[in-house]
């Protein structure tokens, strides 16, 4: 039988054996080293005045007392030195690094808890596509010292770098660069179908392309409308955001349709030849005056003025324009028109 043991090289009392209490020492010494291992520094050589029961991980290259001893540890035992070799899975707390290691058989590696797994879940199942998967209340990313930067890096310009927002996993909103490098922001109703609110190019400039917003005409040219009758519209030389033609109106044209339900900028553009004095007023629905144009002049030829409104109207409203007087108006671009926007 072999005189020490096989993990911790502790000498056995042996039968007959002198001086018994020695040997049992020598163990208990060796005991009281590794057990709850805790490794004051990594040195080359001895400290200058080590603390009775300290334990140091002997680097490479170590001088003095310690030469040839690399990789061993060192415990302070009784004003002499004692030297362990560790063994692959030690582990040891140590105290200058803050830090567990664990001997891999050569050497002491920095032990991670987490390491670099392929997904992690917290409360939550991970799986190749959300790779880090986060069931909780509320999450919480606090500055260390300063500020706080979240990074959300792609490979090209073509891909997509984004924060998704999802209603019972569908999803609804989107922001961040999609396809390409403009700042975007998207929706979607049922999260297959998804519309651009806002983009950003790199160079700051705003777009807001379903931004509700018209320009609409009659046409037709020159026409003369009965006083007292409403007219609506035929072309919408410029339409972004849902604006549609809606039922016909007995005066010419079709009743101009709004999509959403907001404040609008409205702004009423006439070209006349007065034959008298006239009115063009644009009605909400029929009935409500939201801008209007009055002149009592007959005597100018070539007529033409501008009202700007400002009037909250809502989904499914319609508008017309309401004539005074017979005088003869040109309906065309940038003639007699009406240009809305919501704000």
């Amino acid at each position: 039988m072999s005189d020490t043991t096989a993990n911790l090289d502790m000498p056995y009392i042996l039968p007959s054996q002198a001086q018994k209490h020695v040997t049992h020492n020598e163990a208990l010494q060796i005991l009281d080293a590794i057990t709850q291992l805790t490794v004051t520094a990594t040195l080359t050589a001895p400290p200058s005045d080590p603390q009775e029961g300290s334990c140091f991980a002997i680097a490479t290259s170590a001088t003095g007392i310690w030469s040839a001893r690399d990789g061993k540890l060192a415990f302070r035992q009784d004003g002499g030195w004692i030297y362990i070799t560790p063994r692959e899975g030690w582990r040891g707390w140590f105290l200058a690094e803050d830090r567990l290691r664990i001997h891999d058989g050569s050497a002491w590696q920095v032990f991670d808890a987490i390491g670099t797994p392929a997904k992690i879940g917290i409360n939550a199942t991970a799986d190749l596509t959300n790779r880090l998967s986060l069931s909780s209340a509320a999450s919480l990313f606090n500055h260390d010292g300063y500020g706080h930067q979240i990074k959300v890096n792609k490979a090209a310009s073509g891909e997509t770098a984004s924060l998704l927002f999802q209603s019972g996993f569908s999803g609804r909103a989107e922001m961040g660069l999609a396809g390409n490098d403009e700042f975007s922001v998207k929706v979607s109703p049922d999260g297959s179908s998804w519309a651009s609110a806002l983009i950003i190019t790199g160079q700051g400039q705003v777009r807001m392309p379903q931004r509700p917003l018209v320009r609409a005409t009659r046409g037709g040219g020159v026409v003369t409308p009965s006083s007292g009758s409403q007219t609506g519209f035929a072309t919408l030389s410029v339409n972004q955001g849902g604006f549609a033609l809606g039922a016909s109106v007995a005066g010419g044209g079709n009743r101009l349709i709004v999509p959403v339900s907001a404040a609008y900028l409205v702004c009423l553009g006439v070209e006349a030849n007065p034959a008298g004095a006239f009115t063009v007023s644009v009605k909400v629905n029929g009935t409500t005056t939201i801008a209007s144009i009055n002149d009592n002049d007959a005597a100018t030829a070539g007529y033409g003025n501008t009202t700007i409104g400002l009037a909250l109207l809502a989904a499914g409203d319609w508008l017309t324009l309401e004539h005074t007087g017979s005088t003869p108006l040109d309906f065309g671009y940038d003639k007699t028109e009406l240009t809305v926007v919501m704000l």
